[in-house]
């Protein structure tokens, strides 16, 4: 369950079942919950000056893939997956089921919800708040700085439901509303509106987000995408979307 090159502090505190990888460093104030899994040559609850000296928490039945590096103070509920080379910094506080991908960069002093989804190469600026079940795609970057270098801290807000594609950039301050699809190598410096399709650098409105069709034939609206997109998801969570979706007013969404 430990490999012998692996250096763990005496007062870390580890669950049962937790696995450590050869050539990773867990220290002092980290708390890690029941089967979680931690790669190779990861670091994890490294001291920060800039942290407030509480314990880093990961929760249960989690997986930090290798060559990751997690500071202190920073709190992540169960079943936290990320890919490889991973950097979260001090005062990151997520709910259950975050999975970030591969080269993400958390820089802390963040706020993140429930099953939020990070693909490869994320940038999450400090002050960025993202709300639930949101999918950032390879490359997309929230910024804090509205004129840098500078002090000014101006963080990016992400209601539910937001799907930013790649190689976008958020601007500092803008908060994207609920269900908002921005296309891919947009910059969003105002504030979209919600459910609504924003594309282009300085991004624009083009539409509403039920005009789009799947392309499996069906020609139904691809969004809200909780109707027809379940994988990896709770039972409970999705009879909770279906529930909400069909409540919805169908002038609206023309899902009829």
């Amino acid at each position: 369950m430990i490999a012998d090159t692996a250096i763990i502090s005496p007062k870390a505190r580890l669950g049962r079942n937790v696995r450590v990888g050869p050539f990773t460093i867990i220290h002092d104030n980290v708390e890690i919950a029941d089967n979680t899994s931690i790669g190779s040559h990861c670091e994890i609850g490294i001291e920060s000056e800039l942290s407030d000296k509480s314990p880093l928490q990961i929760g249960s039945d989690s997986l930090i893939r290798s060559h990751s590096v997690f500071y202190e103070s920073s709190t992540f509920g169960k079943n936290l997956v990320t890919g490889h080379s991973v950097l979260v910094r001090e005062n990151t506080h997520a709910g259950i089921g975050l999975q970030i991908g591969s080269m993400g960069d958390f820089q802390g002093h963040c706020s993140i919800g429930d099953h939020v989804k990070t693909q490869s190469n994320v940038f999450i600026a400090q002050g960025s708040v993202l709300k639930n079940y949101i999918w950032l795609l390879p490359y997309t970057v929230l910024t804090n700085d509205p004129h840098p270098p500078s002090d000014v801290v101006k963080g990016v807000i992400l209601e539910d439901f937001v799907v930013i594609a790649a190689m976008s950039v958020v601007l500092p301050g803008v908060t994207v509303a609920k269900g908002v699809l921005v296309g891919a190598n947009s910059t969003v410096r105002d504030n979209p509106e919600k459910d609504t399709v924003v594309v282009g650098s300085p991004a624009k409105t083009i539409c509403k987000t039920n005009k789009i069709k799947l392309k499996d034939g069906s020609d139904l609206p691809a969004y809200p995408w909780r109707r027809h997109f379940h994988r990896g998801y709770p039972e409970e969570v999705v009879k909770e979307w279906l529930n909400s979706v069909n409540d919805l007013d169908l002038n609206d969404y023309d899902i009829s």
